[in-house]
């Protein structure tokens, strides 16, 4: 596993959890709105690798004050032995969330079928058109969809709108790939460190088109929260 990044505690990323997180290096999408360069596009810098035994060292230590661990990135399916340190993890009887973007899903299809993750998060980038003209395989972001939401597993999905890449009418094509799914989390562009360092604070969607975005998306949905 390449870890890139360690934070030891947060409360926020595993709802309802006291959790850790891991950050992996790579990622098979260039987002220019990503906050992480520096694990997609910056050469992977040895002195920031966090080996893996002083992650379970560490939680190991914390059994009985953390929950749970989280693995995020880049995209933490590229990692080849994903698996065997969720099965590590899991061993420490610790919960584990995992973030992907969806689109190796024969990858997601394994873990799923091993009954290894408690919690799925799930980036839907964009409606199913934009991903057709990215040269992005819809396919497997759909057969990622749905394994997740028939799972059996607390999930979640959510979008980063970025006005410029997002209008408020994508919220319907979003709504559509992921009908009927129990919960889908409005995320508004935050000016920062980002791929793209042309976006900025014009890039950021008013209050008042998150609750039009939210509104559209909201038949599709059962809970849907602006973050």
């Amino acid at each position: 596993m390449l870890i890139a990044g360690f934070e030891k505690n947060t409360l926020l990323d595993y709802p309802g959890k006291i959790a850790s997180i891991i950050f992996t290096y790579g990622c098979n999408l260039r987002c220019g709105y990503c906050h992480n360069p520096e694990l997609v596009v910056e050469p992977c810098k040895k002195a920031l690798i966090t080996p893996e035994a002083t992650v379970l060292s560490y939680l190991k230590k914390r059994i009985g004050l953390i929950d749970a661990l989280v693995i995020t990135g880049g995209e933490p399916t590229l990692q080849p032995d994903l698996i065997p340190f969720i099965r590590k993890v899991k061993s420490l009887g610790l919960l584990v969330k995992l973030d992907t973007n969806g689109l190796l899903d024969d990858i997601v299809k394994e873990i799923v079928g091993l009954d290894i993750v408690d919690y799925w998060a799930m980036d839907i980038k964009y409606p199913q058109e934009y991903f057709k003209e990215y040269g992005i395989d819809t396919k497997a972001i759909k057969s990622t969809i749905d394994m997740i939401m028939g799972s059996g597993k607390d999930y979640e999905f959510r979008t980063t709108y970025v006005k410029g890449l997002h209008v408020i009418e994508d919220a319907k094509g979003i709504g559509e790939m992921i009908k009927g799914c129990k919960n889908y989390y409005i995320q508004n562009f935050r000016k920062g460190k980002t791929i793209d360092p042309s976006l900025n604070r014009s890039n950021s969607f008013a209050e008042e088109e998150l609750e039009a975005i939210k509104q559209i998306i909201s038949p599709y949905v059962d809970r849907v929260v602006i973050r």
